[in-house]
């Protein structure tokens, strides 16, 4: 069964990584700092400040909960597959057939089931970053007035630079008192409204 537990924790895995990676390729001596140039790491915002944190360890819980509901299901159908395979030879072909048909609507039930959580976990997950986001959004703001930046790069796209550029600490310093976590369950994707037509003219 597929869920996003594993993904989260690769993911932040991966941006540590990175921004260690960055850290000692960064060169001894890093040249001059360039006034009005700031650079943002919003990856390692997300990995380390306290509010991402909780959105990793609370997902991993959601997902876990979704294995443990879906866990019965897999067992069940293949335990039910298993009997249909032993004793399929000495059932009549109409009752084959009709416990073959059954056992493959619960499949499918199962797997809708499964694909609905997913898309819960997913739909969860993108909010509370978003949730981050609208957070982070005035404190970059201030920072960047504050440090009389004329331009913010993102560190993603940044090979190297005078560390003095990089206001990400200060970011999320002020983004742990600002959202020190998050608290959440799994939501339900909202239902798509259908298109209205377009005016006439």
């Amino acid at each position: 069964m597929k869920t996003i537990a594993i993904t989260i924790a690769a993911a932040a895995s991966l941006v540590a990584s990175a921004a260690s990676a960055q850290q000692a390729a960064a060169p001894q001596n890093p040249g001059p700092q360039i006034p009005g140039v700031c650079v943002y790491h919003n990856a390692r915002l997300f990995a380390q400040s306290s509010a991402g944190q909780a959105v990793e360890a609370r997902m991993q819980q959601l997902a876990q909960e979704v294995q443990t509901e879906l866990q019965p299901y897999a067992t069940s159908l293949q335990t039910e597959a298993q009997q249909l395979q032993t004793s399929g030879s000495t059932l009549q072909p109409d009752e084959l057939n009709r416990r073959r048909q059954a056992l493959q609507q619960r499949a499918q039930e199962a797997q809708q089931l499964e694909g609905t959580r997913e898309n819960e976990l997913r739909y969860t997950l993108a909010m509370q970053r978003q949730a981050i986001t609208e957070a982070v959004s005035p404190i970059l703001v201030a920072v960047y007035q504050e440090r009389g930046c004329g331009l913010m790069l993102d560190r993603e796209s940044v090979f190297m630079m005078n560390p003095a550029h990089d206001v990400t600490d200060l970011v999320i310093q002020r983004l742990n008192t600002a959202l020190p976590t998050l608290s959440f369950n799994r939501m339900a994707v909202p239902a798509q409204q259908p298109q209205q037509p377009a005016a006439a003219n």
